[in-house]
């Protein structure tokens, strides 16, 4: 008996260190889906389905319940979700019991229900989540080894519900939170923004623009750094507008040379260069009824810069080499990290092009700007980098994530996109499961003495690290000190002495 007894504290122990394992998780739907591979594989189940209603969210706007399957055919789920009117699982909410049967079929509670004859239930073990009023439902049908489910899986079961529960409360509760504090949402539902990831006000004030314009047949330029996310930007603007559902077309105004790039834009005459040999259409007409996006377009050239004038003015143009005017219907949204005013002051930009290109100034904003959105976008990337790759499962360690979002991006977002990528290459290449600081900041000294040239941002997080380890250390390790020279918010402050793993010399 003692022995019984110390096995199924083990048990209960070996569960709930599990669901600590992935209690790291920010997001629901991972959460539910590796909690339930995990209870499945506990009970020895054929089919399980894992449902969690967040009833306390904000009545006007009820969020559609989370729910999760293994082994289910869409058919099998859509008949366990009727299932919650009636049948096994309506029975366990409205009793708030854990439902077990070794046969459906044959069980007088069950057995003329239309459900469980439709499918031929037979094992059967469905514990609620939450007690007084169930939050959601765990369901196992069927088990791998013939047989019913035993009285031992009754008792995991059921503490898998109990213990799930504080982990699905706060996640719901960060949720719910996440939603009543993101600025974007009221821009989001009247955009396609479903791949912009951000929630930060920098964010918000730029979609707060992309509402204005994108309906408007207007032209549009976007500033910023290089890597911020401006040909993204573009894209929204044209799937949120009138024209969506004809051609966005990309011309980067750097990568050709100025004597093809006129021809490259508006198209050319057969004969009107050497390369011509025929009729030649253009982006401007391969745009005809969409948009037209130009980036890094202060590396046009004045005389091809005074065509677009002409474009933009008369929805007219000239291939090049022709002699009779071509009618257009574009919308033209150009993009440039270069400093226009100062382009026109050396002469180098028109200045009517630059105000008919300007209607409505856009800046697109730094990484910098929007440090709350690294962690997301960290995490975006990860995922991103495992599914195209063809990786194995993979995500960013709490470490990593708080190293990226301390850490200065001078690349922006392209910066971030790619580091990330590769840490996900090497932490795939040494078969572990996350990706920590160590691979997204590579040491270079370990390079087996090779001379190794440390990158902008690897030098930039050195001197940090270097600089409040030394602070912190001539402050006796007083943090509000170590903040104050600085002049940081202490909460910073702790953040990157964990970010870096500094620790204080006893």
């Amino acid at each position: 008996m003692e022995a019984e007894r110390l096995e199924d504290v083990q048990r209960e122990r070996a569960l709930y260190r599990k669901l600590l394992d992935l209690g790291h998780r920010t997001e629901i739907e991972p959460f539910l889906d590796e909690a339930l591979a995990l209870v499945v594989e506990m009970a020895g189940a054929q089919r399980g389905y894992l449902e969690i209603r967040d009833d306390r969210g904000p009545t006007s706007s009820p969020t559609k319940p989370f729910s999760i399957a293994r082994g289910c055919s869409d058919v099998e789920v859509a008949e366990i979700r009727a299932a919650f009117s009636s049948g096994v699982i309506a029975e366990a909410l409205a009793t708030g019991k854990t439902i077990l049967a070794a046969s459906a079929l044959d069980d007088p509670r069950f057995k003329d229900r239309g459900s469980v004859r439709r499918n031929r239930i037979e094992a059967v073990l469905c514990a609620p989540i939450g007690a007084s009023r169930p939050l959601g439902v765990l369901y196992l049908q069927g088990k791998a080894e013939r047989g019913p489910f035993s009285e031992k899986n009754r008792v995991d079961a059921e503490r898998f519900a109990r213990d799930v529960l504080p982990f699905v409360d706060r996640l719901l509760f960060e949720r719910r939170l996440r939603h009543d504090s993101d600025p974007t949402r009221p821009f989001r539902k009247l955009l396609r923004a479903e791949g912009l990831i951000g929630r930060s006000e920098a964010v918000a004030k730029v979609l707060r623009l992309v509402t204005l314009v994108a309906p408007l047949d207007i032209s549009v330029l976007i500033t910023g750094a290089s890597g911020t996310g401006k040909t993204q930007i573009a894209r929204l603007i044209h799937d949120s507008s009138p024209r969506a559902q004809h051609p966005f077309i990309e011309l980067n105004c750097s990568t050709l040379p100025a004597n093809l790039l006129e021809s490259e834009l508006f198209g050319a005459a057969q004969g009107a260069h050497s390369t011509a040999t025929r009729k030649v259409d253009g982006k401007v007409a391969a745009a005809e009824g969409g948009t037209l996006f130009l980036d890094e377009v202060a590396e046009l050239a004045l005389g091809a810069q005074a065509k677009l004038l002409q474009l933009l003015q008369s929805m007219e143009y000239f291939p090049l080499g022709s002699s009779k005017a071509v009618q257009a219907n574009v919308r033209v949204i150009a993009a440039t990290n270069t400093d226009l005013r100062a382009a026109m002051a050396r002469g180098e930009f028109r200045e009517d092009l630059f105000y008919r290109l300007e209607v409505l100034p856009m800046r697109m904003p730094a990484l910098a700007e929007r440090t709350s959105d690294v962690i997301e976008l960290a995490s975006f990337f990860c995922a991103r980098a495992v599914e195209t790759l063809k990786l194995p499962e993979l995500e960013m360690s709490p470490g990593a994530l708080l190293a990226a979002e301390t850490a200065p991006w001078p690349g922006n977002v392209r910066q971030l996109g790619h580091a990330v990528q590769a840490a996900a290459i090497f932490a795939a290449g040494e078969g572990v499961s996350q990706v920590e600081q160590r691979h997204l900041f590579r040491d270079p000294e370990a390079a087996r003495g090779a001379l190794v040239r440390l990158t902008f941002q690897e030098a930039t997080w050195n001197f940090q690290k270097e600089y409040l380890g030394k602070t912190l250390g001539e402050l006796s390790w007083n943090v509000s000190e170590a903040a104050r020279v600085p002049d940081l918010a202490r909460s910073h402050v702790y953040n990157l002495i964990k970010a870096f793993g500094l620790e204080r010399k006893r």
